[in-house]
């Protein structure tokens, strides 16, 4: 599991153009559709979900992520 940390609050769909598995976030919404996302092991599929300190993304091959705050 890779620990990303972050200075301020973000979206998923920022999340994944922030670790370049997305070019563009109109992309977002067509990888929430097309791949298994799990945000806390519960599927996730909103785009504008907000990520917060200790959240665990899984990615499936694109890997697993934990949401830190710098400020937490």
């Amino acid at each position: 599991m890779e620990i990303i940390q972050l200075e301020n609050q973000i979206t998923l769909g920022q999340f994944l153009k922030h670790q370049a598995i997305i070019g563009s976030g109109g992309e977002a919404k067509w990888f929430l559709q097309e791949n298994d996302v799990f945000l806390n092991g519960e599927r996730e599929d909103r785009r504008g979900k907000k990520l917060h300190h200790d959240d665990v993304l899984n990615l499936g091959e694109f890997g697993q992520f934990r949401i830190e705050y710098k400020s937490e």
